[in-house]
């Protein structure tokens, strides 16, 4: 935001400021196109587990804690003891005895700071904030539209687009907010005067405004989250917008004109609730013993971790692999891994993070459009496109054109009505099809290219290659394993996809990958810079659909693979897909014995194809020999990397920066979306209505939800998805993994403050020491004290 054109005073300037810290508090929400997880406490980030839990319970009465109930079933099933639980009530300066008794006590009910809005519906018996979602909601799904709409909102500045509509809007004034649009009418056009205007009849001062502006924008759900997204995504450009700070000026004017309707009425709680606004964040009793409870949850579940990886020591694989598979660290790829590694002992596997350390802006066949095929914390340096002719480009804009008439044919006002009535019977079969999964997998794209130099492709492939801790031993036969998620009929697919792919499939990267290390001119550099990959080596790229558990080969690289090891892989991916299925099935409703699980992805009605990354809680750091044999259960996430590879300890730099934070972010988003469905999840599937083509509402109107679907997490009867600190495992020295944090500081402080455990490795597989306030400590030395 810039003020250069105003000259404002400084109390005026500070709760600018205020705004500023404010918005930076909320996380980026991304459209529907790329729904790849945030975490919902990023800009809580660097405060302690508790202290963001006391800000988020006065602005959102979120809580960040598993329910007091799951904790307790966890410790009847001895998922964790009585001596966790006063371990970590002594290390938060509590009374055992206390947090124990309160562990059968109902989980409490955290109520936000209040609205305006809050206070008008209790003095007059209107539901005010369900009507302030309903108006922004309906305003902001037009203005943000991205396609959907048939007659797009006219463009420009969000808060003159809403002053514009509020003119015009006789809903408030039906419902009992008399002059509402004169009230719109009298705001200046610049949202910078107009927050000025606005703060100022509220009586706003510097103590009260940063939680009562973070309380606003809170209410405002995903439209404020997914204005973040759009100013996140201009900041890596380099570049700065205001829709945040416009949105939350929007919400402030509904604030002002309910207090200016209703003033006799309101005056005297609207001066309490300031006074509670401007109260310091102290934690309550409830809030500090929640805390407690999920640090003793989270140690037990490290301290399993730790006892299961201990019994990998002696299970190493292959010496000298037929087969190499490099897969997507995603948690869903480890029981395909192991399937694989059970179906044929001559297959070493790998894990990589899925985009293969190929961060592209990908344009596909018959687009204008790049998509990021990296994760949203990288830039996309590198761009690649569909390898087709002219011709068959142009010919194939022409077939999407004509259908995307015919679309808008069917839906438009004059038209729909009469196609309805002459066309509609035709589309039974086609709808019956959908209903019982007759889709057909969609046929992979054209081969993709690379327009790189050959310099670029040399050193390109060489830091991927360095950073998989590849760089010799190559197998003859090497498959670089993207993954996707092959669904019909849901909003949400993209959050199926690939993080690491921008929430796109896989496909696109690994085939590049393979592409580029079978160029005989890239082999040839590499070997100048000590990477000799043998001359029988191939490289093969492949898709994993986590729905199906397919492992699909693209034709496109096998006809140059040796039939006998083409075979061989193949005939132990069909043993893999069949063993990996049976045991997903377990856990899958409906599923029966696995050979369903297909169809669920083409299944139109399928409220579950798969369960995506529920139950996530480990990030593995380490060669696969260290947790070869070990049934994680698909929720680890797992890196391969050799610290004696890695001169001068770059490439863990790389890992703990990106791969790392990353995966944070989804357990986070999944922590999120399980302990406070309300404020970080997106509602019931079967209430879901696209808008806008960015997100979608749960009825027809109201807030944006975002994170993820109440189906995603809940199998109808518990959660599948347990709220627990994600553990980040590192095999590598604990003096190189302190100097990466001392480089970072944002990526210490999640570590610090508790938000990520960190526990060092050591060569025989053994948790032999964690991350703890600073410094490194013995696992299980007794706890560190603190001050009640």
């Amino acid at each position: 935001m810039s003020f250069h054109s105003y000259q404002f005073p400084g109390a005026t300037l500070q709760l600018f400021a205020a705004a500023e810290k404010t918005l930076a508090q909320i996380p980026p929400a991304f459209g529907l196109e790329a729904t790849v997880a945030v975490n919902p406490y990023l800009g809580q980030a660097g405060e302690s587990r508790l202290q963001a839990a006391t800000r988020l319970a006065r602005v959102a009465g979120a809580r960040t804690t598993a329910p007091r109930e799951a904790i307790a079933q966890w410790l009847e099933a001895g998922r964790l003891t009585q001596q966790d639980i006063s371990t970590a009530a002594i290390e938060a300066g509590l009374d055992p005895d206390q947090v124990r008794k309160a562990l059968h006590a109902p989980s409490p009910a955290y109520r936000p700071d209040p609205t305006l809005a809050d206070l008008a519906a209790k003095e007059t018996g209107q539901d005010w904030p369900a009507l302030i979602a309903d108006r922004v909601g309906l305003w902001a799904g037009g203005h943000f539209d991205k396609g959907q709409a048939l007659w797009p909102a006219p463009e420009g500045a969000a808060f003159k687009a809403w002053r514009a509509f509020a003119l015009r809007d006789l809903t408030p004034g039906l419902h009992g907010l008399r002059g509402f649009c004169a009230f719109a009418a009298s705001l200046p056009t610049d949202a910078r005067a107009t927050f000025a205007e606005l703060t100022g009849r509220l009586g706003l001062s510097t103590e009260a405004a940063p939680l009562y502006l973070h309380r606003l924008a809170m209410s405002l759900g995903g439209w404020a989250q997914y204005a973040r997204g759009l100013g996140w995504a201009d900041g890596l450009k380099g570049e700065r917008n205001a829709l945040a700070f416009e949105m939350l000026v929007i919400r402030l004017a509904w604030e002002v004109a309910l207090l200016e309707c209703f003033r006799d009425r309101l005056s005297a709680p609207w001066t309490r609730a300031l006074k509670d606004h401007a109260a310091p964040l102290n934690p309550s009793l409830d809030l500090r013993i929640d805390l407690a409870l999920q640090e003793a949850a989270d140690r037990a579940e490290e301290r399993a971790l730790a006892e299961t990886l201990a019994a990998a020591d002696e299970r190493t694989g292959a010496q000298a692999p037929d087969i190499q598979a490099v897969f997507c660290i995603d948690v869903r790829s480890e029981p395909f891994r192991r399937a694989l590694e059970a179906a044929d002992p001559g297959v070493q596997t790998r894990g990589f993070a899925g985009f293969f350390g190929l961060p592209i802006a990908h344009r596909g066949l018959a687009s204008d459009q790049r998509d990021a095929r990296a994760p949203v914390l990288l830039e996309t340096g590198v761009e690649s496109q569909v390898a087709v002719s002219d011709k068959a480009d142009q010919a194939a804009r022409i077939a999407r054109r004509a259908t995307r008439a015919w679309g808008r044919f069917k839906l438009a006002a004059v038209s729909s009505f009469a196609f309805v009535e002459a066309a509609g019977p035709l589309y039974l079969g086609k709808l019956f099809g959908s209903a019982m999964a007759q889709e057909t997998a969609p046929t992979p794209e054209p081969v993709p290219a690379l327009d790189l130099p050959s310099d670029e492709r040399i050193a390109l492939a060489g830091r991927v290659l360095q950073a998989m801790s590849l760089t010799s031993d190559f197998a003859p036969l090497v498959l670089i394993a993207g993954h996707g998620a092959h669904v019909t009929n849901a909003p949400h697919a993209s959050a199926l996809q690939c993080g690491a792919c921008g929430g796109h499939a896989g496909d696109v990267n690994a085939r590049l990958l393979a592409e580029l290390l079978n160029d005989p001119v890239v082999r040839k550099g590499l070997s100048r810079s000590g990477i000799a990959i043998p001359p029988e080596t191939r490289f093969l790229a492949g898709l994993h659909d986590t729905v199906s558990d397919e492992l699909r080969l693209f034709e496109d690289g096998t006809a140059a693979v040796p039939r006998a090891h083409l075979a061989q892989l193949q005939t132990a991916l069909a043993k893999a897909g069949q063993i990996a299925r049976t045991a997903r099935a377990q856990a899958l409703p409906r599923a029966g014995s696995g050979a369903d699980l297909p169809r669920r992805g083409k299944d139109w009605s399928e409220l579950r194809p798969e369960w995506g990354l529920a139950g996530c809680r480990t990030f593995i750091v380490a060669p696969r020999a260290r947790s070869r044999g070990c049934d994680l259960g698909g929720r680890a996430f797992l890196h391969d990397y050799d610290w004696r590879q890695d001169a001068g300890f770059s490439t863990l730099e790389l890992i703990l920066t990106a791969p790392a934070v990353v995966t944070s972010w989804i357990a986070l988003q999944y922590n999120g979306s399980a302990t406070a469905p309300e404020v970080f999840g997106a509602g019931n599937k079967l209430l879901h209505n696209v808008v806008g083509g960015i997100g979608v509402f749960e009825g027809n109107g109201g807030d944006l939800r975002v994170g993820l679907p109440m189906q995603s997490m809940h199998d109808g009867e518990r959660l599948r998805h347990d709220p627990l600190r994600l553990s980040v495992v590192v095999a590598a020295p604990t003096e190189a993994i302190t100097d990466v944090l001392e480089r970072h500081p944002q990526l210490k402080a999640l570590f610090d403050n508790g938000w990520l455990s960190l526990q060092a490795m050591d060569d025989a597989g053994r948790i032999t020491a964690r991350y703890q306030n600073g410094s490194w400590v013995e696992r299980d030395q007794p706890p560190q004290i603190r001050a009640a």
